[in-house]
């Protein structure tokens, strides 16, 4: 969609807004020509039209839909806060806007979701948000699905590792990922969008394994890699014992993490942004 004369710009509302995802999200409509509409709770210097809610009340959302052509969710949380669960944001927060979007008849929701969430159902982030996808996928409302197989930003952890002096791998370290920017995905997610797709499972143009990824991170700090190889029985372990150990704002996130490095996660290549680039800007 394009603004002429006779037909002005679309209007799309972003969720989520001041996240790594989001705030893409808002760079790339804009420069697209969309109306930016930016949910947030708190006042934030973003290229659009700033709307000061909270997902988790849905008495706050009334009207926030109207004249609004698209709505797209990145909102969700990796670290609990506040007090509220995966349930209460990734699932319960989407619903509230999805059901205002119902009623403001808005024409298509999309969704950021997560690669591979069907092997991951025992997540509780990831139940959630599949939760959501189901109840997103009965709405009578056109929908896109995005399955990102994990941001540049995820990546910290690797390059945290060779800080540290050692990256510690489970198993044979030769599971696979692509990771996307944030740019190179909210530009994927829009041609998505355009295209009419309902689900898209996404990732960046180049397919690391692990251990790949641990020598990057050396590299870019211009360190020897020193890597350690980790039973993954002992991994499998940690996700049955970390629940009854830790709080959930530690093994909420750590449950996620473990779960990804057991398998593949990769999506259709996208972008042109490169890991070892990100790396270096963060050196």
């Amino acid at each position: 969609m394009s603004a002429t004369a006779t037909n002005p710009a679309p209007t799309v509302l972003i969720a989520g807004a001041t996240g790594y995802l989001g705030r893409f999200l808002v760079s790339e409509y804009a420069r697209r020509g969309w109306q930016v509409r930016a949910l947030v709770r708190r006042e934030a210097e973003l290229e659009a039209q700033i709307v000061r809610a909270e997902a988790t009340r849905p008495e706050t959302l009334s009207g926030i839909m109207d004249r609004v052509d698209l709505v797209i969710s990145a909102l969700g949380i990796t670290r609990q806060q506040d007090g509220l669960s995966y349930r209460d944001v990734d699932y319960q927060a989407n619903l509230n806007l999805l059901e205002e979007a119902e009623r403001a008849g808005v024409p298509r929701f999309a969704y950021i979701h997560v690669l591979n969430a069907d092997r991951m159902a025992h997540v509780p982030l990831v139940a959630a948000k599949s939760a959501f996808v189901a109840r997103l996928q009965a709405s009578p409302l056109a929908s896109t699905v995005i399955a990102p197989s994990g941001y540049f930003s995820d990546m910290g952890d690797f390059l945290a590792m060779a800080r540290a002096g050692r990256a510690w791998l489970f198993g044979s370290g030769q599971h696979r990922l692509n990771p996307i920017h944030g740019a190179d995905l909210a530009a994927a997610t829009a041609r998505a969008i355009e295209a009419g797709r309902d689900w898209f499972d996404v990732g960046g143009p180049e397919v690391f394994t692990h251990e790949a990824l641990a020598r990057l991170a050396f590299d870019a700090l211009d360190r020897p890699a020193r890597i350690t190889r980790l039973p993954d029985a002992l991994r499998r372990l940690s996700l049955r014992l970390l629940p009854w150990l830790t709080p959930a704002r530690i093994h909420g996130p750590a449950l996620f993490f473990l779960s990804a490095m057991g398998g593949d996660m990769v999506g259709a290549c996208h972008g042109t942004r490169r890991l070892a680039d990100h790396f270096r800007s963060m050196t």
